[in-house]
Formats: C-alpha cells, structure tokens, sequence
C-alpha cells in the first residue's frame, strides 16, 4: 500500500514524497478514503501515527477540488488546544499544500493579533486555530466563519480537559450547519463519545490501538528513590547513560524551572517550557531540543501538547501524573513511527498509589529498579502531592484518578489560550500527532 493508491492527487503526492514518507501508517490508511468520500469522521490512535496526515492531505485535496467561494471566505477550520500544536499542524498544512494554490495561516494567543488580523483579511482556504484565540478575533468580527466547509478538532480529548467545550460550542454556532466534522482524539473517552453525538452526523469511525495502550516500542522502566534524590539521580541516569534528547514531565511550572535550573548547575544544558513562559521563549527552547543543541527539555502536560520530535530516544516522568491516563499521553512522545524508545519513571514513596492506578490502567506490572547509591529509605512515610495549584492532594488511594491535573490552565496567566480555559473537574485524556 502507498499513498498513491489512497486516490490522492499528484500534487498532494510529490509533497508527501519530499517529506520523506512513502508508506501510509494505518490511521492514514483508513483515514485518508473516509474524509475523501466527504462524510464525518470519528477517529482515535495511539500517538506518533500520523493523524495530523491523515486528516490533512485529504482535506486539502477537497479544498483544491471543491468550486472557489468569494474572497475572505475561509473553507476551513481545524481547532487545536495548545499553540505549539496549532503551528506544527500550520506546518504540515503548509508542507502538503506546498503545490497546491490553497492559503492557510495559524493564529493563537499569547502573540500580537494584528498581524493575524491581516493574514485572516486576505483571504484563506485553511485556518488554524486555538479556540480561545479565534473565538476573540470572531467576536471583534475580524473572522468570518460563515462558509467553513470542512471542521476538523485535533485533540478533542485535550480540548475538553482544558476546559475549551464552552469555546467550542460558541464556535460551532457561527459555523454553517452543514459541514464535514472531523473529530481525531486519542482516546474515545466517554465525554469524547458525547461529543461526537452531538457534533457528528453518521460518522465512519476508526480505532487504530486499543483504548489506553502504550505503544509496543517503548521500554517502561520504573526506578524506586526517595523524593529529596529524584533529582540527582536523574542527573546521575543522564550522564551515565550518555542520554542525549531527554524530554522530562514535571507537575508543576515552579517544578520544571528548578529542575531546569539544577540540571544546568550540573553542566547538563537544560531549558524548561510551561504556560508562564513566553511564546518566544517556548519556541526558542523547543527548537534547540529538536536539533540536539539543547539536551533536557524540561516540561509540564500542557506544554508539551503536541511536541512532534521524530525519534525521541528518553521520556522521563520525574514526577508521575495525577491522571493515569496522562501517563499514556506523556509517554508517547517516544517509540514513535516505528522507533524504539525509553520510558524512565521517578517514584518515591507518595506515588505509590498513582502508579498502582497507572498499572491498571495499562494492564500490565511495570519493572521495578532500585539504582545503587540511590536505594530508598524503606521507613519513609507519604508525604500529600502538591497539585500545583498551591495546594495539596493525595497520592495513594485509587491511583489519584480523582486528583487536579497539575499546571494546568486556570494557573496559567500568560494571555494565551491555556490561560482561558476553565478549571475542570474531571481528569484528562492523552494523545498526539505525527507529521
């Protein structure tokens, strides 16, 4: 099977080519002929599969097939939650539509409007999009939405734990009736299921990996040590190892600087990305971990949602999630697209629970080491887990799946989309892209 026997157009495919790719993944597979014949979609997959294709190439190609509308009438609309993500699926609309005369722009918060503004008055095909972003620019009507032909949401399971549902129903309601809707998540969560009753009309459906799987090429490996050690020990595991491209999941925003801070201390170069940072500084440091120049990337859930790096060698979870689910999520930013990779897990004493409730989740006994000169005090007692919000909550229990996610929106006041979304109750999905 290649791409070219999915019906995609020449031009669609010189530009898959040069990104290198020849053989289309499964979700793609399935994906592709389903949104060609024009009706809804409901599809979920393990990460690192290439969804973002797979909604993509066939959504330009009803574009350049489709009759010209007006000027200033965008075709369509494709929502995501964070705004790396919203620029990596502005890059590949981009990468695919390179020989097609389609135009496309990406717009969320955290930045400057105006130069959105006068993207979006030129005229588009494809708008990419955060919600709390383009639900501003639609109320001071510098966005049209009346004509979108084709709306895609990219994460939805994301977009519902940030708490964007509210946005989302306000957008939907500026949008034609009728339109195909294109629904990707990770998970077909209940609330995801909900959703897609209410948003989506005799959807095909397509559900590459189980629900709540971790992806077969990655090595889960837990390391057993004492809270006050986790951090010199993972200074130890890096230089021992040799790690180089080291992507490391902390709970809270003050977590991941001082952990971003010591590491450097320890001449191992280390940045941290979270919602307080700067767009231009979550840019800077995401670029030099891409190329290698940077070799710990240091990052809460929010921020990481979305980060498209081919072949990710480490994840390390220095503190695990409060939501089992997550753990799926964070995880599967490595063994992607056919590479194997590792996954290294920090736990002391307080998340004894959380990973008790992560091993059911996944089905599996995850294995245990102790790494000399790191052995745990077998008397320690569980300390309460701060939950990043400057409080506190259990570790133990049922595997904290009735904990707050950490850092997560309603502590993030950067003036992006993160900052709108509401806090929410119910614990979060994983999920990701590929190229």
């Amino acid at each position: 099977m290649t791409f070219s026997d999915l019906g995609l157009r020449a031009e669609l495919l010189r530009a898959v080519e040069a990104q290198g790719y020849t053989t289309p993944t499964p979700i793609q597979h399935q994906a592709i002929p389903a949104v060609l014949k024009g009706g809804d979609l409901l599809a979920s997959a393990q990460t690192g599969t290439g969804k973002t294709a797979g909604f993509t190439l066939p959504m330009l190609q009803r574009l350049a097939e489709g009759p010209r509308p007006a000027p200033r009438q965008i075709r369509a609309l494709v929502l995501t939650p964070t705004r790396e993500l919203a620029a990596q699926v502005g890059e590949s609309v981009a990468d695919y539509g390179r020989h097609l005369t389609l135009s496309s722009h990406v717009i969320f918060g955290g930045v400057g409007q105006q130069p959105q503004v006068d993207a979006i008055r030129k005229g588009l095909d494809v708008l990419v999009a955060t919600p709390g972003r383009l639900l501003d620019l639609q109320q001071q009507k510098h966005v049209d939405l009346s004509k979108v032909e084709i709306l895609v949401l990219d994460e939805a399971d994301r977009m519902l734990d940030m708490g964007f549902i509210h946005d989302i129903k306000k957008i939907l309601r500026v949008l034609p009736q009728k339109r195909q809707n294109l629904l990707f998540s990770a998970t077909f969560s209940n609330e995801i299921q909900a959703l897609a009753n209410k948003l989506l009309d005799d959807p095909a459906m397509i559900e590459v990996a189980r629900r709540n799987t971790t992806a077969e090429l990655v090595d889960q490996a837990i390391y057993r040590v004492d809270r006050e050690k986790k951090r010199d020990l993972l200074a130890h595991l890096i230089t021992r190892h040799d790690w180089q491209q080291v992507l490391v999941f902390t709970r809270t925003k003050h977590g991941a600087n001082r952990l971003a801070e010591q590491l450097s201390k320890q001449d191992i170069p280390a940045m941290a990305i979270h919602g307080n940072k700067s767009q231009s500084a979550r840019t800077k440091a995401l670029a030099a971990f891409k190329t290698g120049d940077l070799q710990v990337l240091v990052a809460t859930d929010i921020a990481a949602r979305g980060l498209d790096i081919e072949e990710l060698p480490h994840v390390v979870n220095f503190e695990l999630p409060n939501v089992a689910e997550d753990y799926v999520h964070r995880i599967g930013r490595t063994g992607r697209a056919g590479s194997e990779g590792k996954a290294v897990s920090l736990v002391c004493v307080d998340e004894h629970g959380l990973l008790k409730g992560i091993e059911r989740l996944i089905k599996r006994d995850l294995e245990k080491h102790i790494e000399p000169g790191f052995e745990p005090d077998p008397n320690a007692k569980p300390e309460p887990i701060e939950n990043g919000r400057g409080k506190r909550g259990g570790g133990g229990g049922r595997g904290g799946q009735g904990q707050r996610r950490q850092g997560q929106a309603a502590g993030q006041r950067n003036g992006g989309d993160e900052a709108r979304a509401p806090r929410r109750r119910r614990g979060g999905r994983g999920g990701s892209r590929q190229a």
